[in-house]
C-alpha cells in the first residue's frame, strides 16, 4: 500500500505570513487537523490544530485584553508552526509511513513528490485504511484464531477449511508481535479472517475441527426484511 494512494491529495496550504486567527478558521471550517505552511512552492512548517488549541487556551487562561489583541490580529503562522517538519514521499509505503509516525511520535506528515507538497497523511487516513481493512463499511463477518506459528503452508490450510465450511474468503491476514524483528524464530501471530458465509458457526467449527482455536467471531449484520 503506497501513501499515495491513502493520502488527502491536494491539501489546503498556508503561506507562513497568514494570521494565525485565519489558519485556525480554515482548520475549522474545513474540519483539517493539519495544513503546509508554503512559500514560493517550498515547504516551510505545519501549522496544526493541536498547537493552535493549545495557544488558544493559554490566552484564555491569562485574560489579558493585550494578549488576546495580539493573539487575533497580529501573531502569524511562522510565529506558531512547526519548523522542518517530518515528511514522508508520495512514494513511499504505508508500513514506511506507520514506522516513522511512531518513531517520531507524529499525527500527521505532508506528502511530498520531490520537494512539491502534494497531500497530508494523517491518523485519519490511518483510521480509513484499517477501516478498509476490517471491512468496516462492508457487510462481512470475521473472527480471529489465537497466535500460531505461521509455518509453510499454514495460510493456506487456513483458508482451504474456512473454505470447505461455506466461507467465501474476502481478506485473510496475521498479526503479529509489534516488535518483532526479521528473525522472529518461533514467534506467533494472531490470524484475522473475513468472509462472507450463511453460517458463521460452521466457518468456527471447521476451524476448530482443524486444531485452530478461534478467539473471536462476529456476524455480518443482515439486511432488514422489507415491511
Amino acid at each position: 500500500m503506497i501513501v499515495g494512494n491513502w493520502m488527502q491529495a491536494d491539501p489546503t496550504v498556508v503561506p507562513s505570513d497568514m494570521l494565525v486567527s485565519e489558519a485556525n478558521r480554515i482548520l475549522a471550517e474545513s474540519n483539517l487537523h493539519a495544513l503546509p505552511v508554503v512559500d514560493s512552492g517550498r515547504l516551510r512548517g505545519l501549522v496544526t490544530r493541536a498547537n493552535l488549541l493549545r495557544m488558544g487556551h493559554f490566552v484564555g487562561r491569562t485574560q489579558n485584553a493585550d494578549e488576546f489583541n495580539y493573539f487575533v490580529t497580529r501573531l502569524r503562522v511562522r510565529d506558531v508552526m512547526v519548523r522542518n517538519p517530518a515528511t514522508v514521499q508520495v512514494s513511499e509505503t504505508m508500513q514506511q509511513c506507520l514506522l516513522k509516525g511512531r518513531a517520531l511520535g507524529v499525527a500527521q506528515f505532508p506528502v511530498l513528490d520531490g520537494e512539491r507538497v502534494v497531500g497530508v497523511i494523517s491518523a485519519n487516513e490511518i483510521f480509513q485504511l484499517a477501516a478498509h481493512c476490517l471491512g468496516a463499511w462492508e457487510r462481512r463477518s470475521g473472527l480471529t484464531l489465537a497466535p500460531i506459528h505461521l509455518g509453510p503452508g499454514v495460510l493456506g490450510r487456513i483458508a482451504d477449511v474456512a473454505e470447505a465450511a461455506g466461507a467465501v474468503l474476502q481478506a485473510l491476514y496475521p498479526i503479529g508481535p509489534h516488535d518483532a524483528g526479521p528473525d522472529r524464530g518461533s514467534a506467533e501471530s494472531k490470524v484475522v479472517i473475513r468472509f462472507h458465509a450463511q453460517e458463521v458457526g460452521d466457518i468456527v467449527s471447521a476451524l476448530e475441527a482443524a486444531g485452530f482455536q478461534v478467539l473471536e467471531s462476529t456476524e455480518a449484520p443482515r439486511p432488514a426484511l422489507a415491511a
